[in-house]
This record gives C-alpha cells, sequence and structure tokens, in this order.
C-alpha cells in the first residue's frame, strides 16, 4: 500500500464552547490514504487537546513506522487494525484515521459500502441531531433559529443550564438532548435532570466526571431520564463497565481506534442491553460518512461536524432534516478533496 497525509486546519462557522470553558475555532485534522493501484482510501482523526494527542504527534508516530504502515498486505481490515493497534500502543487516534482508510480501501476494492459488507440493510436509521454550543443565552437561542432541526443537542454544564433551556424551548417543540461534559456533580444533576424532562429532555450524555462510578451509580436509579457515557466509554473494555451505571454509550470512532473495534463495542452494548449511540468529534464529511455507516446498527447518533464547520473536504454525504444519506456506492460511500 501507498501511505499519504495531510494536516488540516477545519473553521467552525461559530466558536464551539464546551464545559469548563474550552473553546475552539478550528479543528485541527489528519487526513490520511491508503491506496493499491487506483483504489484510494480515506481516514480522518481530528486531534482534540484534552487527550493530548495533536497532529503533530500522529504525523511524528506515523513517519516513524511508515515503512511498517505500507507493507501490510490488505487482505481483511480486521486483520490491519490488530496489526496498527500493536505498531501504535499510545495512539489511537492514529490508528482509528489508518483503520478508516483501510475500510474505505477495501470496500472500494470490493464495490460495496461499508454498511453493506457488514450486512447491515439500510432500515429505520436514526435522525442526527445538531449541537448548540455554550455561548450567552441569547447567541445560543439565534444559533437555534439560524438552523431549524428536528433534534437538538445542547452542551450544558454552566450555572445557567435550565434558564438556557428555558429560553431554547421558547422557540422550538424538537426534542432536546443534553451533554453535560461531566460538568455536573452528582446533587447537582439529580436536582437538574427532572426540570429538564419536563423541558422536552429526552436523555442526558455524561452528567458526571468520567470516573465518578459511585455518583453514576446512584443517578443510573434515581434518574427520570436515560443517561448515556461518553467521557466514561472509550475503550472496548469500558462497556462492560458501564453496565449497571449508564443507560447507554456514546461511542466515538477517534477515541476508541477505529471502525473496527467500534464493531465490537455495538455487539457487546447489544448483549448488555445497553442502547447505543455513536458521536462526532467535529469530523469532516470523512469520519462522518464512516459514522453514517453505523447508522442501520444505532438507536442514536450525534455526526453533525459538517454542519459546524465552514468548511468541508468531501461531498457525498447528505443531510435533509436530520436524515442522512450516503450518496456514494462504495467505502465510505464519499468523494474526497485535498
Amino acid at each position: 500500500m501507498n501511505l499519504n497525509y495531510w494536516h488540516k486546519e477545519l473553521p467552525f462557522i461559530n466558536p464551539f464552547t464546551i464545559s469548563n470553558g474550552r473553546t475552539k475555532t478550528h479543528q485541527p485534522s489528519l487526513i490520511v490514504s491508503l491506496s493499491i493501484g487506483n483504489f484510494v482510501g480515506f481516514g480522518e482523526a481530528p486531534a482534540i487537546g484534552y487527550y493530548d494527542i495533536t497532529v503533530e504527534k500522529m504525523i511524528a508516530d506515523l513517519e516513524a513506522k511508515r515503512n511498517f504502515v505500507e507493507k501490510f498486505a490488505l487482505t481483511d481490515p480486521e486483520r490491519y487494525w490488530h496489526y496498527l493497534h500493536h505498531l501504535f500502543p499510545q495512539n489511537p487516534f492514529l490508528v482509528c484515521a489508518l483503520d478508516m482508510a483501510a475500510w474505505d480501501l477495501f470496500g472500494k476494492m470490493k464495490g460495496k459500502l461499508l454498511y453493506e459488507l457488514w450486512g447491515t440493510p439500510w432500515h429505520e436509521t436514526p435522525l442526527c441531531d445538531y449541537t448548540i454550543g455554550i455561548d450567552t443565552i441569547d447567541k445560543m437561542v439565534d444559533k437555534m433559529i439560524q438552523k431549524p432541526w428536528p433534534i437538538y443537542k445542547i452542551k450544558l454544564g454552566t450555572g445557567e443550564d435550565i434558564e438556557i433551556v428555558k429560553a431554547l424551548r421558547k422557540h422550538t417543540n424538537a426534542p432536546f438532548r443534553v451533554d453535560a461534559n461531566a460538568g455536573w456533580n452528582l446533587e447537582e444533576a439529580l436536582a437538574i435532570i427532572p426540570q429538564l424532562a419536563d423541558l422536552g429532555v429526552e436523555m442526558i450524555e455524561q452528567p458526571l466526571e468520567k470516573n465518578n462510578w459511585e455518583g453514576m451509580k446512584i443517578l443510573f436509579e434515581k434518574s427520570c431520564l436515560p443517561i448515556f457515557a461518553d467521557e466514561s466509554c472509550v475503550f472496548e473494555q469500558d462497556v462492560a463497565t458501564c453496565y449497571g451505571h449508564f443507560h447507554g454509550i456514546n461511542i466515538k470512532l477517534t477515541k476508541c481506534s477505529g471502525l473496527t473495534p467500534a464493531r465490537r463495542m455495538i455487539h457487546e452494548a447489544r448483549r448488555l442491553g445497553l442502547k447505543v449511540m455513536m458521536g462526532s468529534m467535529n469530523e469532516s464529511s470523512i469520519g462522518s460518512a464512516a459514522i453514517a455507516n453505523f447508522l442501520p446498527q444505532l438507536d442514536l447518533v450525534d455526526m453533525d461536524g459538517p454542519l459546524l464547520l465552514s468548511a468541508d473536504l468531501a461531498s457525498g454525504l447528505s443531510f435533509q432534516n436530520g436524515a442522512i444519506q450516503l450518496i456514494g456506492s462504495a467505502g465510505l460511500g464519499i468523494q474526497v478533496y485535498l
């Protein structure tokens, strides 16, 4: 295989803020390609500061072992993931980008979209939500009004959480999902969640700190809304730990190290009776198309990166009032332009 890569800085339409005051105006991302003959597969890994993985770090690791990445004979993407997992044990983001590219390449060689290769018919797929990042209440309302959508995901974890949701509710009857990004303590969560339920919120994502398992056990038993793990569920082994503490999990391809382990995480979650959501890390249409191929296996999806960014790297991923379609016929189902 031949390897290429690009460092991209993708601008947000609006500054993107979550709890603890973390704000971004651009999303740094690594794009990789793997090619065999005329077939080219693409993958993406956004760099996330609080996981201490930068694009520069991913590129340095990639260059250090470029020959090993390229020499693998791609007959099975799952085998390639295991190879990469041992090659880059401390860099799951990079493994994700390469795993994604391998699946895209493999699908193109087989002439099938990934969800077809996996035997998951496109039927009753969930609608994608649209995220409203933390801002002043007036600006959050304005962001929502500018983007009419069937489901909204609202970032909370401020001192004005209830006021924010009340203000937003005045302008839409759409269901709300709330992501606290570990911004509450147990006492706050127990007080806030019933009020959010009365305001049309349908689920809560990561209310408490990721390692507060004792608190999550109590909240799991008392919450009137389903609770989904995000920061508490990163890798495959975390799924079983979430059982009895969360009602569902949010899988992030970049964090878990790719499509290959994500498929196993879904299987384990179903075995345990957990709901499954797949979430965005502000990927372009490249990484978002990878998420889209999982839609037949998901209960909820948050893959709105291309809607939040003012620049994209691919075409062929369609968002029609929350309903997702892939235009292409093989691999990820998109056309990449770099």
